[in-house]
């Protein structure tokens, strides 16, 4: 059993199945004893749920920049008021996005500076990174397929899509935490990939293989 928190991501475009895989997870996890609870970004407090809301509102228009700034305020606040405090207390944390989202939609996405979007997360972290990152990859394509309802974000098309993807794959590349995923699996089967990986990780195998 652990005796320290853990942090762990779920990235992936939109209509990835993150949701799915991380109450998958949950379940096996809590059949197993362990402490766990989970967060979404932007969210889990009650700032961030009204930062949220403007920045997926479809009728928002907000610069990049800003863009940026106002996920970092919301994470800022998540990760003082929520995040560290269940750290603390051992707990695993599994978040629905985190750090990576921000370099990947609003770096890779957008064209923001990729070293400036790095400071801004680790001021709005305090240098918090997750333990491991499950990335789910799916063709943007697939991803529209998926969705019934469009915010902001997933109005902006499948060529941004693209970018972000490539950019998740790119961060992959060079960070040992994030694991790839093939996210065209039947979701059962991505179950079992996503709890081999995290199972070993608790048991200390951290060079793990995708």
């Amino acid at each position: 059993m652990i005796t320290r928190g853990l942090l762990i991501s779920f990235e992936g475009i939109d209509g990835a199945g993150k949701t799915t895989q991380i109450k998958a997870l949950v379940r096996e996890l809590k059949e197993r004893g362990y402490a766990v609870t989970t967060l979404r970004e932007p969210g889990g407090t009650e700032i961030s749920e009204r930062i949220r809301e403007l920045l997926l509102d479809s009728r928002s228009q907000i610069n990049p920049v800003a863009e940026a700034m106002l996920y970092a305020a919301a994470r800022a606040q998540l990760v003082q008021d929520v995040v560290q405090p269940l750290l603390a207390k051992g707990m695993i944390v599994l978040a629905d996005r985190f750090i990576d989202s921000t370099i990947a939609y609003q770096g890779y996405g957008r064209g923001l500076s990729i070293e400036g979007l790095h400071q801004l997360n680790n001021l709005a972290t305090g240098g918090l990174e997750p333990d491991l990152t499950i990335l789910l990859d799916i063709p943007p394509e697939n991803s529209h397929r998926q969705l019934s309802l469009f915010d902001r974000i997933e109005q902006e098309g499948l060529e941004f899509q693209n970018r972000v993807r490539q950019g998740y794959l790119e961060m992959a590349g060079v960070l040992p935490r994030i694991k790839v995923i093939d996210g065209n699996l039947p979701a059962e089967n991505i179950s079992a990939i996503i709890i081999d990986i995290v199972t070993r990780f608790l048991k200390g195998d951290c060079g793990i293989e995708d």
